[in-house]
């Protein structure tokens, strides 16, 4: 069985392995999609030495006293920090438990797991299924193409310039914006306590409404839905043929429906928004 123990920068050819699991308290994380042979940078290093090990097809970077569940007994007194970039297979699933870190993962097409405490996550061009929970740290993706489970107290969800199949949010206080593309059987669950949600969909979008607030607004741009200025306040309706649905639920936070204005044909402006859009609170 391979090992390393690092205990300053370094760097590491890491041969073939089939999946990953790293845990990893302060600093920062990166993992980035390769062609190339898979391996590590360890930038810097403060406290108890890293230990990566190969066994059995996974490769896994974490220290001698940590455990990937029960990410509360991480914090202790001693101080653990490393700056780390992972090169890894397009397809390789991998689990991440961080505390303080903030982590990044790019261009992997695999199953992601991701947990945190306090740390960032930050996913750009991923194309696996996502379930990721934090306490009060913040989700952030772009170019997403899949499916997304994401749950947090305080911690955020953004989503920006994806395609999302399935969605299932659910935070205290944390806020939920996503601006997504929808394909036909998407299904879309966002539920908050506190946190606001605002979700923009394309003008043409085809999709089951049922937005509700028990004590917040609830505001759509797009025409011809049903809406109830009462307790709970609701927005309810079909675009288009309805083959996709979104559902959110706040018990208190503010719940907005945006639609995307169309690109404008080449060689013409787009039109005012008015006049491709109306609206109910």
């Amino acid at each position: 069985m391979p090992r390393w123990t690092i205990d300053g920068p370094a760097a590491i050819d890491l041969g073939d392995f089939a999946a990953l699991r790293v845990r990893l308290v302060s600093g920062s994380l990166a993992i980035l999609a390769t062609d190339d042979a898979p391996a590590l940078d360890v930038a810097s290093l403060t406290g108890p030495p890293v230990l990566v090990t190969h066994e059995a097809g996974i490769l896994t970077i974490s220290y001698e006293d940590l455990q990937l569940d029960g990410l509360l007994g991480w914090l202790r007194p001693q101080r653990h920090a490393a700056d780390i970039t992972l090169t890894v297979p397009a397809g390789c699933p991998m689990r991440i438990g961080v505390v303080n870190a903030s982590a990044t993962v790019a261009g992997v097409s695999a199953n992601i797991s991701a947990k945190s405490i306090a740390g960032d996550l930050t996913l750009d061009g991923v194309t696996g299924a996502v379930d990721a929970k934090t306490v009060s740290g913040n989700l952030e993706a772009r170019g997403l193409d899949g499916e997304i489970a994401f749950s947090s107290v305080t911690g955020g969800l953004t989503l920006a310039s994806s395609s999302v199949r399935q969605l299932a949010a659910k935070t205290v206080s944390g806020q939920v914006t996503a601006d997504i593309d929808v394909p036909d059987g998407s299904d879309l669950r966002i539920s908050t306590v506190s946190g606001e949600v605002a979700v923009r969909l394309p003008g043409c979008a085809s999709v089951q409404v049922d937005l509700k607030s028990a004590s917040g607004r609830v505001q759509c741009t797009f025409d011809g839905m049903r809406s109830s200025d009462g307790r709970p306040a609701s927005v309810t309706g079909t675009l288009g043929s309805g083959s996709a649905s979104l559902s959110v639920a706040s018990m208190s936070g503010d719940v907005t429906l945006l639609a995307r204005p169309e690109p404008a044909p080449p060689g013409r402006s787009a039109a005012p928004a008015a006049d491709r859009q109306g609206g109910a609170s």
